[in-house]
């Protein structure tokens, strides 16, 4: 076989640079390890920037999201026994954030891959990727039984933090910064009303805890928890009386609760790969940077990898710019490592670290009520969690 783009990877930043690529005439082929139901059964959080929302539009995959997607047109902070809103909307020309799961950004570009019948081989096992460094790079897979060769042009490694592709750059040509937190967040699905119609981000004494949602009808909810802890430690009545106790007393109060559809504990960790290319391989998204969940970055970081290499790869393509490609990862980096700051900035404002002492807890109530008292502090909030612009390719 041969095609021009191969894309590691059919979560969403994968499917989304096939789909862009697609429409712009450009062949790709998705090659990924696990089946189309384990792809749409991982549970992620569904705040997308404005950015991502456009980008979604472009790709022609909107219908859904724009029907169903809930936008946002502010955030919450509490603490101290305040709740202080941030106007995103206000504060930032316009510019807005749409909550919207990302199982169904998912599901939605992964149908639009059907019936596009653009080539995507589920279920792949052992892949190689080889000859990165020339100009004729290939990858190999094993799919139904059978040793598949895949001859290509370039290679786009959206397979994720555990994936291939940033392995099989050798070691000595990548520098790993990583910061690992000394806790997780324990994360609750239920079919119940969201507590507020926006999003809550409490800073609490007992720990940090958010208020999110996916409809008008399905909450998701968040609590800080040691990395000791364990699911099974957590049985539903627990958890909700925990998340009271975290949420300002007018909050608690409206809290409706319900049986869990899902539970799970994440750990939280930053992580970034330099540089983000190593020949022909393009690293995008989780396969490069990690992010704590706090600024709601992860999926939108990796939205922005895929804005950049699509453009690059389309004026490389169609108008020979080869001279752009050698530009993609100092484009992505800088944007990559101003979220990792927002979001490193947020995991230390709003959480509990064990060597928290009075001091640390008095300079972050002082910060929180900076931030949100001062036009500058408040803007600088509303600008990062919207999303910075995406850097044009020219």
């Amino acid at each position: 076989m041969k095609t021009t783009v191969a894309i590691i990877g059919a979560g969403p930043s994968g499917l989304l640079l096939g789909q862009l690529l697609h429409k712009a005439g450009i062949p790709n082929v998705i090659i990924e390890r696990q089946s189309p139901d384990y792809v749409l059964s991982r549970i992620r959080a569904g705040v997308l920037e404005q950015g991502l929302v456009d980008l979604l539009r472009e790709a022609g995959v909107a219908e859904r999201m724009e029907s169903e997607g809930i936008v946002h047109e502010g955030v919450q902070l509490a603490f101290a026994g305040r709740r202080e809103r941030i106007d995103l909307k206000a504060l930032t020309g316009g510019s807005t954030v749409m909550v919207y799961g990302q199982t169904e950004v998912t599901r939605d570009l992964m149908n639009a891959r059907h019936e596009s019948q653009a080539p995507a081989y589920y279920a792949s096992s052992d892949v190689q990727l080889h000859d990165l460094k020339s100009e004729a790079p290939y990858v190999t897979f094993i799919h139904n039984g059978e040793t598949q060769r895949l001859d290509c042009d370039y290679i786009a490694g959206c397979d994720g933090f555990h994936g291939i592709s940033r392995k099989t750059i050798p070691e000595q040509s990548l520098e790993i910064f990583e910061r690992v937190y000394p806790f997780g967040w324990l994360g609750l699905l239920s079919d119940t009303p969201p507590v507020h119609e926006e999003l809550i981000y409490a800073n609490h004494e007992r720990g940090f805890a958010l208020c999110s949602m996916r409809s008008a009808a399905r909450s998701r909810y968040y609590l800080q928890v040691g990395l000791d802890e364990r699911v099974d430690d957590w049985p539903d009545a627990r958890f909700w009386e925990e998340l009271k106790c975290r949420l300002p007393a007018d909050i608690a109060a409206h809290l409706v609760t319900g049986p869990s559809l899902e539970k799970s504990i994440a750990p939280l960790r930053s992580f970034v790969a330099e540089p983000m290319q190593y020949g022909r391989l393009f690293l995008v998204g989780d396969a490069a940077h990690i992010v704590p969940p706090t600024g709601a970055k992860g999926l939108n970081l990796a939205a922005s990898d895929v804005s950049t290499l699509y453009r690059i790869l389309t004026k490389a393509i169609k108008e020979g710019r080869r001279d752009l490609i050698e530009r993609y990862s100092p484009i992505c980096l800088r944007r990559v490592w101003k979220a990792e700051r927002f979001s490193w900035w947020m995991t230390s404002l709003l959480h509990r670290f064990p060597d928290t002492d009075g001091f640390s807890r008095r300079i972050q109530q002082s910060e929180l009520d900076y931030f949100t008292s001062t036009s500058a502090g408040l803007t600088t909030i509303a600008e990062n969690y919207v999303g910075l612009p995406y850097e044009p390719i020219e």
